[in-house]
């Protein structure tokens, strides 16, 4: 290429762009920092109230089953309840495409007109793409409900995934005293970095830098444990 003609600018692969859904990553990441918050800003509550290491280990070891259930309870409900208004409203799009398929395929149509296309070109395009009454209506839900028929999320999936999740992220705090601690200290040792590189994983799917995300989660999660153990410190010298 000679020097004086201008270098063609490089156009990025469509691979390179992020994950701009987070994917598996951001809901996994989030599931085990909300277990590390609330079972380390917990024990470190009881701990504030001057509980014996017995009632710490019991406290994080209830806080870890019920966060974890309740977790999964929640995610299962919630994943369960979307699955089924969707499905309601695909077998709608069904009934509709049977009973007015010229209604459905104008409709289709003005959805491309809408984005640009020319209006011949559009009422083509429909109408090969719903030929096929299977390919019709996985169009027409991806078109107007703008979900994939062939790819809904899974309630067990999804319950499974907040419970391990949820239970790995409150297992840190915790294990320095199934292991034998008898202060505090290992556990905050272990919830800082927990903290920290949670958020630092969170980096991927932001703009933010990795230790800007680290250092925000891990004051966030501070100021939680240390709100928790000044009401224990207050509340359980009153209530000892």
């Amino acid at each position: 290429m000679p020097a004086s003609e201008p270098a063609a600018p490089r156009v990025p692969a469509a691979g390179h762009h992020r994950d701009v859904n987070g994917g598996w990553l951001r809901p996994a990441v989030f599931g085990a920092m909300d277990g590390l918050v609330s079972n380390f800003a917990l024990m470190t509550g009881v701990v504030g109230g001057a509980a014996a290491n017995s009632t710490v280990i019991l406290t994080g070891l209830a806080g870890l089953a019920a966060g974890a259930c309740s977790m999964a309870a929640g995610e299962y409900t919630s994943v369960a309840s979307q699955r089924e208004l969707v499905q309601a409203e695909i077998a709608a799009e069904r009934i509709e495409l049977s009973r007015n398929p010229q209604g459905e395929l104008a409709e289709l149509a003005e959805l491309y007109v809408a984005r640009g296309v020319e209006p011949e070109l559009a009422a083509e395009v429909a109408r090969q793409l719903t030929r096929d009454p299977d390919q019709a209506l996985e169009v027409h839900v991806r078109e107007e409900l703008g979900v994939d028929p062939n790819d809904l999320p899974s309630p067990l999936v999804a319950a499974v995934s907040s419970f391990v999740c949820f239970a790995s992220g409150a297992l840190l705090p915790l294990l320095p005293y199934l292991l034998g601690a008898t202060s505090l200290l290992p556990a905050l040792v272990l919830a800082v970095l927990g903290l920290f590189l949670c958020g630092a994983v969170v980096a991927r799917v932001t703009a933010r830098s990795w230790w800007y995300s680290g250092l925000r989660q891990l004051l966030l999660g501070a100021g939680a444990a240390g709100v928790t153990y000044l009401l224990g410190w207050l509340i359980g010298g009153h209530v000892g």
